[in-house]
This record gives C-alpha cells, sequence and structure tokens, in this order.
C-alpha cells in the first residue's frame, strides 16, 4: 500500500492543488505551501517540543497540523477549549498554537492567514511529528492517546484504497470539528493526501449545506449521526435536485430509519464508520437492511470474546502489537463481520461527544451543594442524560428557597466549566437519599425509575 499521506508531506502541494475554499475564498497549494514554510519556520526556532493546537478554521488548522509535523513537533489536540478542560491539560503542552488567545501562561504562536508572505519553498522534514489526542478514560480522568504519523497515513491509505472508487473528484464539506479524530482524518489529512479540496468553514445549518450541495456538482459530506438524523425533516423528506453524492458518518452508530430518511432526500445510504480515538477505524456499514453488519477495515482484525463477548481487536492504527480487548459487545456473524450489542464500560455518546459518565459525577460530587451523583441514560422516546442527585444539608436548604429549576441551572453552569453544553444532563432528580439495595449498590432500575413520572 502507498502512504499516500507521507508523500504527499514530504513533496508538498503543487501550486495549483486547491486546498480549501469558502463563500468568499480559495486556498491554492502555493499560498499554503508559503503560510506553511514561514510556521515551520518559527516553530524550528523555539525549543518548544510539545504544542496545543485549536483553531476553529480548518485551513488555519491544516497550516498548524502540516507545519509542526515536518518540524518534528509533538500536536496536542484538545477535545474542547472549556477553561476547565485546558486546565487539566496544562501540564502536557509547552506552548499554544491557535487563532485565539488561549493561555497567557504559555508561550503562543497566532495562526492566521497572510497572503502577503513571500514566495518560498515546501520544507523538509529532519523527523516526523506526532498527535497527542484526549478522550475520556475509565476513571473518569482525560486519557492521553499518542498518534504517530505511520499510524495515521495507514488508516488515511486504506480510506482512500476503501473509497476510492466510490468517491469522485470532489470537494469535502463537514458538520464535524477537526478537533476529533474522525474529522482530523476524514476532513483534513485524508482530503489533503488524496488531493480533494475541503471547505474551511464549519456546517452548522441545513441552509448552509444546501447552499453548497448547489454550487458543487460533486459533493462529500462528513457528517454525524445527531446531524444526519435532523437533516431530513429540515429538507422536508424532500428528494433534493443537488445532493452530496456520498455521505460518512461516524461517532455512533445510525438509527436504520435516519439511514433510509438521508437516502430517501439525497438518494445514496451514508457509509457510517465504526472506531474511536484510540483504536482508529474499525469497520465500516451501509445500512441496506435492519441489523445491517460491520465489516472490518481491509488490514483490521476483530474476533469475540467467548465469556462477555467483548470485541477483540488487532489493527496497524495502535500501538498494541496483539489482540486488543475493547469495551465493545458484539455478536460475530462471520469473519470480520459483526453486529453491535452496546458497551461494556460507562463510557457514552452524547450528540456524538464522548462522555464518561464516572468523571461528570465526580465533578458534581465535588459541589458543595452535592452528597452524591448518579447518571443514567434514558432510551426512550429519546436518548437523554439525566442526573439524580442527593443534596447536602446547603443544597436541600437551597432547593426549598430558590426551587428546583434554580438549582438545576445552578449545577448546569458548575458543569460547564468542564463539560460542553450538548453533553449536559436534560433531567433531574433529587431524592431525599440515593436509591440502593440491599447491598448498598445503585440499582440502574431504581435510578430509572425516578423518571417514569413526570
Amino acid at each position: 500500500m502507498i502512504n499516500i499521506l507521507t508523500s504527499w508531506l514530504t513533496l508538498g502541494p503543487i501550486d495549483q492543488q486547491l486546498i480549501s475554499f469558502n463563500h468568499h475564498n480559495i486556498l491554492t497549494g502555493e499560498c499554503f505551501t508559503h503560510q506553511v514554510a514561514f510556521l515551520h519556520q518559527q516553530l524550528s526556532e523555539s525549543h518548544h517540543k510539545k504544542w496545543l493546537l485549536a483553531c476553529d478554521n480548518s485551513e488555519l488548522f491544516a497550516i498548524g497540523i502540516c507545519a509542526a509535523l515536518i518540524a518534528g513537533k509533538e500536536i496536542i489536540l484538545p477535545a474542547n477549549v472549556q477553561p476547565a478542560n485546558l486546565l487539566a491539560l496544562k501540564d502536557q503542552f509547552d506552548a499554544v498554537l491557535s487563532n485565539q488567545a488561549l493561555d497567557a501562561s504559555k508561550a503562543f504562536i497566532l495562526l492566521k492567514k497572510d497572503p502577503s508572505l513571500p514566495k518560498a519553498l515546501w520544507p523538509q522534514k529532519n523527523q516526523w511529528g506526532s498527535f497527542t489526542l484526549f478522550t475520556s478514560g475509565s476513571n473518569g480522568q482525560p486519557k492521553a492517546i499518542t498518534k504517530s504519523l505511520a499510524q495515521l497515513d495507514c488508516e488515511v491509505s486504506t480510506l482512500e484504497s476503501t473509497f476510492a472508487t466510490q468517491l469522485p473528484q470532489c470537494s469535502i464539506i463537514s458538520t464535524v470539528s477537526h478537533q476529533h479524530i474522525y474529522g482530523l482524518l476524514f476532513k483534513i489529512l485524508w482530503p489533503l493526501a488524496s488531493r480533494r479540496p475541503f471547505l474551511s468553514d464549519l456546517i452548522e445549518y441545513p441552509e448552509t449545506l444546501s447552499y453548497y450541495s448547489n454550487l458543487f456538482s460533486q459533493l462529500c459530506l462528513i457528517s454525524s449521526p445527531a446531524h444526519l438524523s435532523r437533516l431530513p425533516a429540515a429538507l422536508e423528506y424532500q428528494r433534493q435536485m443537488r445532493a452530496p453524492s456520498l455521505v460518512f458518518s461516524s461517532g455512533g452508530p445510525l438509527s436504520y430509519d435516519a439511514a433510509q430518511a438521508i437516502n430517501q432526500c439525497y438518494s445514496t445510504l451514508p457509509i457510517e464508520v465504526f472506531g474511536s480515538t484510540e483504536t482508529g477505524g474499525i469497520a465500516y456499514r451501509r445500512q441496506y437492511k435492519e441489523q445491517q453488519a460491520w465489516k472490518a477495515f481491509p488490514s483490521v482484525q476483530v474476533k469475540q470474546d467467548e465469556i462477555d463477548g467483548a470485541l477483540w481487536l488487532k489493527s496497524p492504527y495502535i500501538d498494541h502489537k496483539g489482540w486488543l480487548k475493547c469495551a465493545d459487545r458484539i455478536q460475530l456473524i462471520k469473519e470480520n463481520e459483526f453486529l453491535l450489542q452496546g458497551r461494556l464500560d460507562r463510557i457514552i455518546k452524547i450528540e456524538e461527544k464522548r462522555l464518561s459518565l464516572v468523571e461528570m459525577e465526580n465533578l458534581l460530587e465535588t459541589h458543595p451543594m452535592v452528597e452524591l451523583a448518579a447518571l443514567v441514560v434514558i432510551e426512550q422516546p429519546k436518548m437523554q442524560l439525566a442526573a439524580v442527585v442527593e443534596l447536602s444539608s446547603s443544597g436541600k436548604e437551597y432547593l426549598s428557597s430558590k426551587g428546583k429549576l434554580s438549582l438545576n441551572t445552578l449545577l448546569k453552569s458548575y458543569l460547564l466549566t468542564q463539560f460542553e453544553r450538548v453533553t449536559l444532563p436534560k433531567r433531574w432528580r433529587y431524592p431525599d437519599q440515593m436509591p440502593v439495595d440491599s447491598q448498598g449498590k445503585r440499582v440502574q432500575s431504581h435510578l430509572l425509575a425516578l423518571f417514569s413520572n413526570d
């Protein structure tokens, strides 16, 4: 297999390659080279090794990625720039590369597009840099996941060899952030290496998506189950005259009904990709039928644990050389094809945001008004996160005097110091005592029963 990403990073883009675009501007390979060379010089002159990279503009982010990789730096990618999250990562980075000031105590280089830069050649590397991403570990603390360029190149090359025949020479637009592994691969690294231009902005509204669909005859949409589940209703379930020719979805399973509704509007079934930050891509599917099995990528091997049904994985995208046990339960259908049967740990996804229930419970229990906290997931009528909180004496006084709505707002504001708003509990209960069984253990059914009547 040709390592298309490393080859591209070694040679750089041709002057005429269209790197990125938005509704009022484009970035060519020539201009991109000048930007990368200028930033590479700044990074090479710095003794700092670990650089936190956070930027909402994808073309500036791509400039930062390329310059830092070629300069041999370790790129630290935070899941978000919430103050508490950056504080938790403070010891993980030496300096900041961003289009906004994030940490006044660290060295800082501002990412900005400067068309007046002098002409320059694509920089040459001495050694390649690496990536470190963070995800919620089983103990609720951010877990560092380091990815080498070779691992990401292997994954990018597999994506190209697997999907290139279905993917015309098209432009890439995305509803997901490039700060996470899915967006990093599908919106930045794969398009660069395969010379497909990408939209520098994030698609947030159906109207914006329709705007670009009408502009481009060949378009690939990188999206998520949360966005795709809402999109057909916004399009009034009508078949679109101009639509993306290919749709990818990742971050969690897409429901069968949502997949069929997208097919109704766009005349194409989404390609779902199953994986995680730790494992990279594991498998993919198109839901031609209900209970459609997942098919492992050609470079990945899977098997089922005989005792608990856990997924065992062997993959070139991870450092683990042998078989790795994952926290997903599967049913093996045949060799390298399986059905997902849920999770074995307390890591969930809310609106495709990975969330540790342990981490959020721990934070809630540090609030002076909270004695104990338990989080549960309510599946019907739609998936929601709910909180059961046993209050301290001061919390009970506040509830009595200020009311439940005020207390909900207070605790949500506290959680916002570390978590994104979309992940916060939607429903709250304040029992006098946390429901437990005769052995003092929390029982899921007892917690859920608190939400059976509103």
